[in-house]
């Protein structure tokens, strides 16, 4: 898939106060635990066109340092993230993240 982005020309995050305060109210899932997902591995990164209308948005599915897999919806405004919103990944998400786990454990084998 090809981003509209450079995810190695990221510079760092655009936090809005609203966003932190929504995602650890209805998800407990707070800002740097957001952060995490975007600096460990395996990390996949997907256009989310259901929620694009106003600007490009994608979805990240990922892992905490502690291993907490979460998805994290989010923009890129001037080579930083803009987190929108971030939740417990969904069985469906488990299922894909599951096989990108085993995918890059048998690169990291190699």
């Amino acid at each position: 898939m090809d981003l509209d982005f450079d995810i190695v020309k990221i510079e760092g995050f655009i936090w809005d106060k609203g966003n932190i305060e929504k995602n650890k109210a209805k998800h407990d899932v707070d800002r740097d635990q957001c952060e995490e997902v975007f600096l460990n591995q395996p990390l996949r990164v997907f256009d989310d066109e259901v929620h694009s209308k106003l600007e490009k948005r994608y979805g990240a599915l990922g892992k905490t340092s502690k291993n907490r897999q979460l998805v994290v919806f989010f923009t890129v405004r001037n080579n930083r993230i803009r987190v929108i919103s971030a939740r417990d990944q969904g069985k469906k998400d488990r299922k894909i993240y599951q096989q990108i786990q085993q995918q890059y454990e048998k690169k990291k084998v190699r």
